[in-house]
Protein backbone atom coordinates (compact mmCIF):
# COMPACT_ATOMS: atom_id res chain seq x y z
CA UNK A 1 0.00 0.00 0.00
CA UNK A 2 0.99 3.46 -0.87
CA UNK A 3 0.90 6.11 1.99
CA UNK A 4 1.10 9.97 1.24
CA UNK A 5 3.41 11.90 3.56
CA UNK A 6 1.35 14.03 6.37
CA UNK A 7 2.21 17.44 4.69
CA UNK A 8 1.81 16.51 0.94
CA UNK A 9 -2.16 15.84 2.32
CA UNK A 10 -1.96 19.04 4.50
CA UNK A 11 -1.19 21.10 1.76
CA UNK A 12 -3.21 19.67 -0.73
CA UNK A 13 -6.17 19.95 1.39
CA UNK A 14 -5.36 23.59 2.30
CA UNK A 15 -5.55 24.17 -1.67
CA UNK A 16 -7.85 22.11 -2.60
CA UNK A 17 -10.86 25.27 -1.47
CA UNK A 18 -8.77 27.82 -3.45
CA UNK A 19 -8.58 26.37 -6.31
CA UNK A 20 -10.38 24.24 -9.31
CA UNK A 21 -8.48 21.83 -12.06
CA UNK A 22 -9.67 22.32 -15.62
CA UNK A 23 -10.53 18.74 -16.36
CA UNK A 24 -9.67 20.45 -19.93
CA UNK A 25 -5.51 21.24 -19.68
CA UNK A 26 -4.83 19.13 -15.73
CA UNK A 27 -3.62 22.94 -14.76
CA UNK A 28 -5.46 24.63 -11.40
CA UNK A 29 -7.45 28.29 -12.00
CA UNK A 30 -7.89 30.52 -9.85
CA UNK A 31 -11.84 30.89 -8.78
CA UNK A 32 -13.43 34.13 -10.41
CA UNK A 33 -13.46 36.82 -8.19
CA UNK A 34 -16.72 38.99 -8.29
CA UNK A 35 -17.47 42.56 -9.46
CA UNK A 36 -17.30 44.68 -6.13
CA UNK A 37 -20.29 46.39 -5.39
CA UNK A 38 -19.90 50.04 -6.98
CA UNK A 39 -17.49 48.80 -9.33
CA UNK A 40 -17.61 50.19 -12.78
CA UNK A 41 -17.70 47.51 -15.43
CA UNK A 42 -18.13 49.39 -18.97
CA UNK A 43 -19.90 52.02 -20.57
CA UNK A 44 -23.16 51.40 -21.85
CA UNK A 45 -22.10 52.16 -25.24
CA UNK A 46 -19.22 49.77 -25.14
CA UNK A 47 -21.85 46.89 -24.53
CA UNK A 48 -23.63 45.78 -28.32
CA UNK A 49 -27.09 45.01 -28.73
CA UNK A 50 -27.10 41.48 -29.02
CA UNK A 51 -23.51 40.75 -27.33
CA UNK A 52 -21.18 41.77 -25.18
CA UNK A 53 -17.61 42.02 -23.42
CA UNK A 54 -15.56 40.40 -21.02
CA UNK A 55 -14.51 42.79 -18.47
CA UNK A 56 -12.11 40.73 -15.59
CA UNK A 57 -13.97 37.92 -14.20
CA UNK A 58 -17.20 39.21 -15.71
CA UNK A 59 -19.62 39.37 -18.86
CA UNK A 60 -21.48 42.22 -19.60
CA UNK A 61 -23.98 41.60 -21.98
CA UNK A 62 -26.90 43.81 -23.66
CA UNK A 63 -29.56 40.84 -24.87
CA UNK A 64 -32.27 43.88 -25.79
CA UNK A 65 -31.67 47.62 -26.70
CA UNK A 66 -31.53 49.39 -23.31
CA UNK A 67 -31.37 45.98 -21.04
CA UNK A 68 -28.08 44.91 -19.26
CA UNK A 69 -26.86 41.42 -17.86
CA UNK A 70 -23.87 40.31 -16.20
CA UNK A 71 -22.63 37.08 -15.39
CA UNK A 72 -19.39 35.41 -13.85
CA UNK A 73 -17.43 34.44 -16.62
CA UNK A 74 -16.61 31.04 -15.81
CA UNK A 75 -18.71 27.44 -18.12
CA UNK A 76 -21.00 26.09 -15.53
CA UNK A 77 -19.56 23.04 -16.81
CA UNK A 78 -16.14 22.29 -15.34
CA UNK A 79 -15.22 25.85 -14.18
CA UNK A 80 -13.20 27.26 -17.43
CA UNK A 81 -12.70 30.72 -17.95
CA UNK A 82 -14.59 32.20 -20.76
CA UNK A 83 -12.40 34.57 -22.30
CA UNK A 84 -15.04 36.57 -24.65
CA UNK A 85 -18.25 36.82 -26.17
CA UNK A 86 -18.73 36.18 -30.40
CA UNK A 87 -21.48 37.75 -31.56
CA UNK A 88 -24.40 36.76 -29.67
CA UNK A 89 -22.84 33.54 -28.06
CA UNK A 90 -20.38 32.91 -25.02
CA UNK A 91 -18.06 30.44 -26.49
CA UNK A 92 -16.50 27.41 -23.73
CA UNK A 93 -13.04 26.92 -25.19
CA UNK A 94 -12.53 23.73 -22.83
CA UNK A 95 -15.58 21.46 -23.68
CA UNK A 96 -18.01 23.68 -26.39
CA UNK A 97 -20.48 24.42 -24.48
CA UNK A 98 -22.12 27.45 -25.61
CA UNK A 99 -24.18 30.35 -24.22
CA UNK A 100 -26.25 32.63 -25.38
CA UNK A 101 -26.00 36.19 -24.24
CA UNK A 102 -28.99 36.46 -21.64
CA UNK A 103 -26.61 33.20 -20.07
CA UNK A 104 -29.06 30.50 -20.89
CA UNK A 105 -27.20 26.77 -22.23
CA UNK A 106 -27.30 26.85 -25.90
CA UNK A 107 -25.61 23.81 -26.34
CA UNK A 108 -23.84 21.35 -23.74
CA UNK A 109 -21.69 19.50 -21.90
CA UNK A 110 -23.20 22.31 -19.70
CA UNK A 111 -26.60 22.05 -18.06
CA UNK A 112 -27.04 25.39 -16.07
CA UNK A 113 -27.01 29.08 -17.18
CA UNK A 114 -23.86 31.14 -16.13
CA UNK A 115 -24.55 32.64 -12.89
CA UNK A 116 -25.29 35.71 -12.59
CA UNK A 117 -24.05 39.07 -11.82
CA UNK A 118 -26.38 41.91 -9.89
CA UNK A 119 -25.82 45.29 -11.87
CA UNK A 120 -27.54 48.31 -12.15
CA UNK A 121 -27.12 51.70 -14.76
CA UNK A 122 -25.57 54.90 -13.46
CA UNK A 123 -24.64 57.56 -15.74
CA UNK A 124 -24.27 55.63 -18.99
CA UNK A 125 -22.24 53.02 -17.24
CA UNK A 126 -22.75 49.40 -15.96
CA UNK A 127 -22.36 49.60 -12.60
CA UNK A 128 -21.56 46.16 -10.51
CA UNK A 129 -24.19 45.73 -7.43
Amino acid sequence: MFALPRRTVLIGAAVAPIAACNTNTGTLVAPPTTATPGQVLAATTDIPVGSGTVVGDTIVTQPTPGVFEAFVARCTHAGCALPSVSGDTINCPCHGSRFAVDGSVLRGPAVAPLEPVAVKIQGGQVVAG
